[in-house]
């Protein structure tokens, strides 16, 4: 590239900080900008040295920058975004930047699905690495094992998180579409980003069109969950391995343990006896995950030694299941749950992990897919397995036409019918307000939204450290 100066529009996004670190490390000047910047993107970017620019503005762009990334979540309207066009500054998407600078050359690995993207993709770059075969990795999150979202190394694989969302305001099209992949793992198929796909046969087309790009040389690993991944995969072109419970699966999961600190599990292989895993992850789902990345990991020569030393150790991904506080004797979790699929996972592994503990569960109904009705009594059912449970306003509701929109006291309703508490407040500081009376040793909140929530995961804690007036 003849680029030096590189300025990326929407630069706090998980994505597109990560590509900024990238940009950085290969020796580019980088700045960016935002409407807002909050944890944990924003502290690591202030970390690497990259400035960040609040709220978009003309002069942000000023000096001219020698090229723009326009990150996906931006429109036409966007004051930035209308100055370079109308300058004429030169502009490219992420998913073009990231392809034609770092995956050239490499053996890509992508890791795709409606859930467990994050998690699976930083343990197959934890396995990889702990294999000592220095990937390269971009993922959409801070893997805690690396303390970052990506990582430049010189091995030969770039092991990268495969978003089915559309990849700029120019191009509408899947992210994963630009990555090339050379073998993938496919962990879910289901109805999501409900602003952009109009229904399930939709996303199922995205899905199909990756597997479609995957060489006949390449391999692909998917769950063995059902008819949309079925689909999905009935015309690859390359070896499909199925992982999970079935007499099918390749890659077949046994004697799954869950214990306090720990869970643990076995993966037949082709029916015989292959490995004993164990890890400190909570969740069925993340063994799963862990199997797919297992699986993958193996057809590249890991030997099953080396992928248990690395569960073992893997350390997670902040905000998914993350412990931000423990206050007398109350444990705050942080986790990023934003599809009715993915809040019924997330509770249910806090069920496991805290038996007993009374669990509370705060949601922000914020993703593009939650924030409609189109998934609205799923939604309801997954919040219901908590004890106590309750939902903040819609963030942004206007931008949702009202035909469309969730429906708050509906879903309330409906948890309520199913025996379980529910309210409806207005913000995060309502929320802190009314239930840190109410909670008490032993009990977990959950919190879960895929933004900042007004600050909730400080204030909360914060407002339990005070003492307790006595009436």
């Amino acid at each position: 590239m003849n680029f030096k100066h590189i300025h990326l529009i929407g630069i706090c996004g998980t994505a597109m900080a990560s590509l900024a670190g990238m940009l950085k490390e290969r020796g580019f000047r980088v700045t960016g900008s935002d409407a807002a910047a909050y944890p944990p993107m924003s502290t690591f970017l202030e970390a690497l040295g990259i400035p960040v620019a609040q709220p978009f503005a003309e002069t942000n762009l000023n000096p001219r920058p020698d090229l723009v990334v326009v990150g996906n979540a931006l429109s036409r309207g966007n004051v930035e975004l209308e100055h370079l066009l109308d300058e004429r500054i030169p502009f490219c998407s992420l998913p073009q930047i990231l392809h034609d600078e770092f995956l050239v050359g490499k053996e890509v690995l992508v890791v795709a699905g409606t859930h467990g993207k994050t998690t699976t993709t930083s343990m197959l770059a934890w396995i990889f690495e702990t294999a000592g075969f220095q990937p390269s990795f971009l993922i959409g999150g801070i893997a805690e094992n690396f303390g970052s979202s990506f990582g430049l190394g010189r091995g030969r694989h770039f092991i990268l998180e495969g978003d089915e969302y559309d990849t700029a305001f120019f191009d509408k099209g899947p992210k994963f579409l630009h990555y090339f992949p050379d073998s993938v793992i496919l962990t879910s198929v289901e109805f999501d980003h409900a602003d952009i796909y109009k229904d399930l046969d939709a996303v199922e087309t995205a899905f199909k069109r990756l597997v479609n790009l995957v060489p006949r040389r390449g391999r692909i690993v998917g769950f063995d969950s059902g008819d949309s991944i079925e689909r999905c995969l009935s015309k690859a072109f390359c070896a499909v391995e199925r992982y999970g419970r079935t007499e099918r699966a390749a890659w077949r999961v046994a004697n799954l343990r869950f214990e306090p600190e720990r869970t643990s599990w076995s993966v037949l292989r082709d029916g015989k006896p292959w490995a004993d895993f164990q890890f400190p992850l909570a969740g069925e789902y993340n063994v799963w995950n862990a199997t797919a990345a297992a699986a993958l990991a193996a057809n590249h020569g890991v030997p099953a030694t080396t992928i248990a030393e690395a569960l073992a150790t893997f350390r997670s991904v902040k905000r998914r299941l993350e412990v931000k506080a423990q206050v007398n004797g109350i444990t705050i979790v942080d986790d990023f749950a934003h599809h009715p699929t993915a809040i019924e996972q997330t509770l249910g592994a806090l069920r496991e992990r805290y038996r007993g503990a009374r669990l509370w569960v705060v949601l922000e109904p914020r993703s593009n897919t939650l924030r409609r009705n189109v998934l609205q009594d799923e939604l309801a059912r997954s919040l219901a397995q908590a004890d106590e449970v309750v939902v903040a306003g819609i963030f942004k509701s206007d931008a949702i036409p009202e035909a469309e929109r969730l429906d708050l006291n509906r879903v309330a309703g409906e948890i309520q019918k199913l025996g379980k508490p529910a309210r409806v407040l207005a913000d995060a500081d309502a929320i802190v307000n009314t239930i840190a009376p109410e909670l008490r040793a032993g009990d977990v909140v959950a919190i879960l939204s895929n933004g900042g929530f007004g600050g909730i995961y400080e204030k909360l804690p914060e407002r339990l450290r005070r003492p307790r007036v006595s009436t």
